[in-house]
């Protein structure tokens, strides 16, 4: 797919594409985790992101719903990203030990599918907040 993860990459006009608005994001979940710490489920980190979110001025929808076409016809399996903050980019949550590939492939599937600019992989079960971006090349 046209992907690329790399919290550095920079579009064609050498600037990190959606760097303030990832930011952003990121510091708010910075927030939840340090605030929580790292025992919680997903479903604590998401209610509680929402209020962070809230309290910072993010605009956001919870559990988006999106179907999914293969060539024009739409497909009987729908996914429900976690976040879509500023209409351009996709939070998905974890709590686990550590991100795996099938996380990895959850996130770029959903930001394939929804068509959005960048993908954020959260996951608060760390000692420390960890997160991936992805970029999708369509919007370079």
């Amino acid at each position: 797919m046209d992907m690329l993860k790399d919290s550095r990459f920079t579009g064609k006009s050498g600037k990190m594409v959606l760097k303030e608005e990832t930011f952003a994001i990121i510091g708010a979940c910075m927030e939840v985790h340090k605030t929580l710490g790292r025992s919680f489920s997903e479903k604590v980190y998401q209610d509680a992101l929402e209020l962070e979110l809230k309290l910072r001025g993010i605009p956001f929808e919870r559990e988006k719903h999106f179907l999914v076409n293969y060539k024009g016809i739409t497909l009987d399996h729908d996914f429900f990203a976690d976040y879509i903050c500023y209409d351009k980019v996709i939070v998905e949550l974890k709590a686990v030990s550590e991100l795996d590939n099938e996380n990895r492939e959850q996130v770029i599937n959903y930001l394939h599918a929804a068509d959005k600019q960048v993908g954020l992989l959260v996951n608060f079960r760390t000692p420390s907040l960890t997160y991936e971006r992805y970029v999708n090349f369509n919007y370079l």
